[in-house]
């Protein structure tokens, strides 16, 4: 048995609420620690990897699987602050996708299905992941956030699917914003935080 062990601030079955796979069953792999520092950010109490405890990836499979997921999401935080080699290959090895959600801002490690990026503006995301992209997610907080967008979709490859998705608290404000953008652009698509909406985690 492996002696990696990753810092795991919490780790729960919902439903995927954004972005490519909405509405897919997915196990949440919430991994802590994160020096992207977004002022927005819903899980600030991710930042400190040293306040949660370091979990053998063993027993994090053992939770993925005891749920029957066939999906896990790793996130955080920032999970490429951590090497996610032995835990995505463990994950695949067991039949189960592996999918990350990233700002991009570390070097890419891990096996993956599915590379979600979503750039932030306090730490510019690194080239080599920016490229391995198959979502960009750009959270929009203002208008400003459409040049943002427009200069990260000229950096992914062609088979990127491009996702402008409103920050919660601005929702009502920058929502018609998104939608008219998205009319004017046809290239992009909406995501929504439809878990908000259903209430769960």
């Amino acid at each position: 048995m492996s002696t990696s062990t990753l810092p795991l601030m919490e780790h729960f079955y919902t439903i995927q609420g954004e972005g490519f796979h909405t509405g897919r069953a997915a196990y949440f792999v919430r991994l802590a620690g994160c020096d992207v520092g977004c002022v927005w950010c819903d899980v600030k109490e991710s930042w400190d990897a040293n306040a949660h405890p370091q979990v053998n990836i063993y027993t994090i499979l053992q939770y993925v699987m005891e749920a029957k997921a066939e999906m896990a999401v790793i996130t955080g935080g920032e999970p490429l602050l951590h090497q996610l080699d032995e835990l995505t290959t463990l994950l695949q090895q067991n039949n189960i996708e592996t999918n990350i959600e990233t700002s991009g801002s570390s070097p890419l490690s891990g096996n993956w299905n599915w590379i979600c990026v979503s750039p932030k503006k306090f730490k510019e995301p690194l080239l080599e992941v920016i490229e391995k992209a198959n979502e960009l997610k750009i959270v929009v907080f203002n208008k400003s956030d459409f040049e943002w967008a427009e200069k990260y979709a000229a950096l992914v490859n062609k088979d990127c699917i491009l996702y402008l998705q409103p920050e919660w608290d601005k929702a009502e404000q920058v929502l018609p914003l998104i939608i008219e953008y998205v009319k004017q652009n046809p290239k992009w698509k909406i995501s929504l935080q439809t878990h908000k909406y259903l209430q769960i985690p």
